[in-house]
C-alpha cells in the first residue's frame, strides 16, 4: 500500500516539475522572440536554461551552465516541445534531469531554449517517505491487533462448539451445541450441527428401541419352547414325541419368521440397492394370489393391466405379501385389492412425470383410528387389538412394506373408507417399459378391469 502511494506521488510530483519546466521555458522563449532576455533566467536555483541560436550555439544559460556546451541536442521537430531525460554530459555526476526543448522564433532563423531540472527522486522527499513508511507501519500493525482480535472473538463459538461435541457420546446425546447470539455463518453452523445431533438421538433411540423389542419378541418364543422340553423332561408319561415336536416347530417358525424380518430390515437400512426389474402390478397381484390356495376371506380384484414400475420384483413381491397378510389377518369376511394409474401429483407435492401407480389393500375389519395410523408402521408396534387377534405376527411386516416404498421412491399410507383399514401404496408410474403379457388362462376382462377367476373373485 504503501507502495503504491509513493509511486503515485512519485508520478503527480514528476507531472507537476514537467509542467513547471514548460512554464518557465516558455517564459525564457517569449522574452527571445521579443528580442530579449532578462536575467537571471530562472529563478529556482535547480532549474537550468540555455538559449541556442540558429547555428547551434549557446547564447544565454543560468549561472550553472555557461562555459559549457548545450545540454541536449535533441530538437522539437514539428512539435512544440520536445521531452527527455539526460543523465550527466554538461550536469553533475550520478544526476539525471528532465530537459525540455522549445521552439523561439527570431528573423535569423529558429532558435531553441532548453530547459532542465534534477528528476523527482523515487522517494520524492526523505520526510514524506518517512511518513508514508511511519503511517503503513501503524496501519499494518493496527490491522494485524484489530484483525486479531477479531479472528478471536469469531472464533470463541467455534471453540465453544468443538468443547461440546468431544463432551457428546452415547451416554450424553440430549446434549447440544451452543449456538451463538450473532447471526452469521457460525449461527447457522450451530443450528446445522444441532439439527444433526437430533437425527442421530432419535437414530440411536430408534436403534435401542428396536434391539430392546426384538430381544423381547425374540425370547417369548425361546421361552415357550424351553418351557414345553422342561415339561417333557419333568412329565415325560404326559407328552409324545409328535406332540413336543409340533410345539417346538411352532416356536421355530416363529423365530425363524422374525429372524428373516430382521434381516430384511438391515439390508433395507444399509441402502443396498435392489434390482430395477419392470414390473406389472396386475400380474404381480394375480401371481401372489394363486398361490393363496387356502385363504380364510374371500378376495375381490379390480386389477388395471399395463400399470408398470420399476424395482426389486422380489421386494415388491415381500411388499405386497405382507399388505395381504395384514389385511387376512383382520378381514371379516373379504379382502379387495385395486390396481389402478392416477394423475402425476402426489399429495406431499411431488409431482411424476408420466403418473402414479396405485395399489389399494382393503379389509372389512375393525380397522385402525386416525391417530394410530402411523403407530402401526413402528417397527414391533402392534395395537391391542392386533396382538390379541394376531400373537404370530412379529410387528415388522408393515414398517418392512413402507421401507420398501420409499427406497422404491413411493409412499405407503393408510386412508380412509367406509369399513376396515385401507392400505394404499403409490410409486412413480413407468412409461415405454416393455409390459408383461397378461394372457393367462386365469384372468379375463369385464368392463375393463381384470378379475380372477379361480373361486377367490365374489
Amino acid at each position: 500500500m504503501a507502495t503504491v502511494l509513493m509511486v503515485a506521488i512519485h508520478r503527480f510530483g514528476t507531472e507537476s516539475l514537467t509542467t513547471e519546466i514548460v512554464a518557465d521555458g516558455g517564459r525564457v522563449a517569449m522574452q527571445v522572440e521579443r528580442g530579449r532576455a532578462a536575467y537571471p533566467l530562472a529563478q529556482n536555483p535547480f532549474r537550468h536554461i540555455q538559449v541556442v541560436d540558429a547555428r547551434g550555439r549557446v547564447v544565454a544559460s543560468t549561472p550553472k551552465l555557461r562555459g559549457k556546451p548545450r545540454m541536449a541536442t535533441f530538437t522539437p521537430a514539428n512539435k512544440a516541445t520536445a521531452q527527455s531525460v539526460v543523465c550527466g554530459e554538461v550536469f553533475p555526476p550520478g544526476e539525471c534531469d528532465i530537459v525540455i526543448a522549445q521552439w523561439a522564433y527570431r528573423e535569423g532563423g529558429n532558435w531553441i531554449v532548453y530547459s532542465a531540472s534534477p528528476t523527482v527522486p523515487p522517494w520524492v522527499d526523505p520526510r514524506l517517505a518517512a511518513l508514508v513508511g511511519g503511517a503503513a507501519v501503524v496501519l499494518a500493525a493496527a490491522v494485524t491487533y484489530l484483525g486479531r482480535r477479531i479472528a478471536v472473538a469469531s472464533l470463541k463459538p467455534v471453540t465453544a462448539i468443538r468443547v461440546e461435541l468431544d463432551e457428546i457420546n452415547e451416554t450424553s446425546l440430549s446434549r447440544r451445541a451452543p449456538v451463538p447470539p450473532c447471526d452469521d455463518e457460525i449461527h447457522d453452523l450451530a443450528i446445522s450441527i444441532n439439527h444433526t445431533l437430533s437425527r442421530l438421538q432419535a437414530a440411536v433411540e430408534q436403534q435401542r428401541q428396536f434391539a430392546s423389542d426384538a430381544s423381547h419378541d425374540l425370547r417369548s418364543p425361546i421361552a415357550a419352547i424351553r418351557a414345553e422340553v422342561e415339561d417333557a423332561l419333568l412329565a415325560p408319561q404326559e407328552t409324545s414325541v409328535p406332540k413336543l415336536g409340533g410345539t417346538v416347530l411352532g416356536g421355530l417358525e416363529r423365530l425363524q419368521a422374525i429372524v428373516h424380518d430382521l434381516l430384511t430390515i438391515a439390508r433395507l437400512d444399509a441402502g443396498s440397492s435392489g434390482a430395477h426389474d419392470a414390473i406389472d402390478l396386475a400380474e404381480l397381484v394375480a401371481t401372489e394370489c394363486r398361490m393363496r390356495h387356502h385363504m380364510r376371506n374371500g378376495c375381490e380384484f379390480s386389477l388395471e393391466p399395463g400399470v408398470v414400475v420399476i424395482g426389486d420384483r422380489l421386494r415388491m413381491g415381500r411388499l405386497l405379501t405382507n399388505l395381504i397378510d395384514n389385511a387376512e389377518r383382520h378381514a371379516d369376511s373379504k379382502i379387495i385389492i385395486d390396481v389402478r394409474r392416477a394423475p402425476g401429483d402426489e399429495g406431499d407435492g411431488r409431482r411424476f412425470p408420466h403418473g402414479i401407480a396405485v395399489l389399494e389393500v382393503l379389509d372389512d375389519g375393525p380397522g385402525i383410528d386416525p391417530d394410530k395410523r402411523e403407530q402401526v408402521f413402528q417397527r414391533f408396534a402392534r395395537l391391542d387389538t392386533a396382538r390379541s387377534k394376531d400373537a404370530g405376527g412379529t410387528g415388522l411386516g408393515l414398517p418392512i412394506a413402507r421401507q420398501i416404498a420409499e427406497t422404491s421412491g413411493g409412499t405407503l399410507r393408510i386412508e380412509d373408507s367406509p369399513r376396515g383399514a385401507r392400505f394404499v401404496l403409490r410409486l412413480p408410474l413407468h412409461e415405454g417399459a416393455a409390459l408383461p403379457s397378461l394372457q393367462d388362462p386365469g384372468l379375463a376382462e369385464r368392463g375393463g378391469a381384470v378379475f380372477l377367476e379361480d373361486g377367490f373373485a365374489q
